[in-house]
């Protein structure tokens, strides 16, 4: 019962940032929206590598380290959506981001357990921005999402101009996202990266949580190595056999990373491969759980802690990334040595 009790606190930790959620009963234009966000004030970011911050940590492994102080590397990281819960002031639609109460929840969920496997290996910059209520993704007013997540999209962009004109300097890029934040981050890519200048900056983007077709860009392509540069990887994770009921309004035309090999082919890939995955107090658990690309979606078996076989959950979404937490930061560092050294040999 001991090992049941502590599975489902690593569960219920995986799934915090989905307290409700809650549905909004205003619309958007009825509705206050809070005032547009400085990005020269460092507490606009939920990360930055110059200062004390979630991003920073390192779980109970003794060969980590946070190597952001020498990172070659950049790494802007959008988080996903933690405003799931009915609004407690005047802002209904999008978040305040100067409410503490919710830049806790933000720092101890998403940037603890997501923007942390960049740390190795690059300076982790993620700004706060007024995020779209949950509510954006299920309503039936499409104008309401509309303006919700057009809004939200504007800080992402004001934040990533304002770090490409003060902090970048030249740098190469990674591109990272989850869920509500991969959908500002397709259109970053789209507006900033796909076919422009900047593209040759552009190291790898992580496209986490959100079903996105390959012919979301022009020029940059799917993942089918793990030392491929300029490219994206995307998964979506379900238990195996499940598909949800919204898989035909785009998953099933989704790009499917597979986490382990890096490439968009069905081969299993076993427990064995999995080199270790994040859970409960933000500790380490090796061999976490399996995964095999199936039709536009990531297919696990059960998570690979005692107790397992009373888990029912077939949605693992607020997983995405803490179950492959080491593969995706030891695939980052590929990635980056990868283009540092294309770099070095067209300099010759």
């Amino acid at each position: 019962m001991k090992n049941i009790f502590f599975l489902l606190l690593f569960i219920f930790t995986l799934f915090s940032c989905k307290k409700g959620p809650a549905k909004l009963t205003v619309h958007f234009e009825n509705s206050v929206v809070p005032d547009e966000v400085d990005y020269s004030k460092t507490g606009t970011w939920a990360a930055l590598p110059t200062i004390k911050d979630m991003a920073d940590s390192l779980p109970n492994h003794k060969e980590l380290k946070d190597g952001q102080i020498n990172a070659k590397t950049d790494v802007f990281f959008i988080h996903p959506t933690i405003f799931t819960y009915l609004p407690t002031d005047k802002y209904q639609w999008n978040a305040n981001v100067d409410d503490k109460s919710l830049n806790d929840k933000v720092d101890n969920s998403t940037i603890l357990n997501q923007a942390t496997v960049f740390n190795g290996s690059c300076k982790v910059y993620a700004p706060r921005y007024r995020q779209a209520h949950y509510h954006a993704f299920v309503t039936e007013n499409k104008e309401d999402a509309k303006q919700s997540l057009d809004l939200a999209y504007l800080d992402i962009k004001n934040a990533f101009q304002f770090y490409l004109q003060n902090y970048n300097q030249g740098r190469p890029i990674i591109i990272a996202a989850h869920s509500q934040g991969t959908v500002h981050a397709v259109r970053i890519m789209q507006e900033f990266f796909d076919g422009k200048p900047l593209q040759k900056q552009l190291v790898m983007a992580y496209l986490v949580g959100i079903a996105v077709p390959a012919a979301s860009f022009k020029n940059i392509k799917p993942s089918e190595s793990p030392s491929q540069i300029g490219c994206f990887a995307s998964w979506n994770t379900y238990t195996k056999g499940y598909l949800p009921p919204w898989y035909s309004k785009g998953l099933n035309k989704a790009v499917c990373t597979n986490p382990i090999s890096w490439n968009s082919e069905k081969n299993y890939q076993p427990y064995s491969k999995n080199k270790g995955g994040i859970g409960l107090g933000f500790k380490f658990y090796p061999e976490l759980c399996d995964a095999q690309v199936n039709e536009g979606v990531l297919w696990i078996g059960k998570p690979n802690i005692k107790g397992a076989f009373f888990v029912r959950r077939k949605n693992w979404h607020a997983a995405d990334i803490n179950f492959y937490w080491m593969n995706i930061r030891e695939n980052v560092n590929e990635r980056i040595q990868s283009y540092l050294q294309k770099q070095k040999d067209e300099s010759r």
